[in-house]
This record gives structure tokens, sequence and C-alpha cells, in this order.
């Protein structure tokens, strides 16, 4: 079974932080954008098996909608 789940990639000092809106438990990072992304299924798969291991539910698939918002900042 294959289940798709949204990740948040930010820049971090070089490297990308890494969070998963369905699974607050994970916090990972990685070197390049690429390698972020592996470590995030890597937290994933281990998240979702310690959660079945646990009775604990798999969460569903998300789709967390990302906006911007535009602020004024006063003048100094």
């Amino acid at each position: 079974m294959e289940i798709q789940y949204a990740v948040i990639l930010e820049p971090d000092d070089g490297a990308f932080s890494v969070i998963v809106p369905a699974l607050p438990e994970i916090h990972t990072f990685g070197e390049t954008y690429q390698q972020a992304l592996q470590n995030a299924r890597e937290a994933i798969e281990l998240a979702l098996k310690g959660r079945r291991e646990t009775g604990d539910d798999i969460p569903p698939s998300d789709e967390p909608r990302i906006e911007r918002v535009t602020v004024s900042i006063p003048a100094a």
C-alpha cells in the first residue's frame, strides 16, 4: 500500500529542515533538497511503522493549503 504525505521543506542555513503536517512528531533535515526529501521519506516510514506497532491511527493523506500573505511594515 502506498500513501502520500505533504512535506514542508524550509531553507535553513544552506540546508533544508522538513516537517510533515500530518505527522507532527517528524522533524528532519538534509544538506540538500534531495537528501531532505529522502530523510523525510525514511522518517515517515519509521513513524508509520511505530504507529502501527503501538496501535495508533495512521493519518490519511493530507492536502495542506499554502498561501502567501502580504503585510505592511511601518517605516523606521
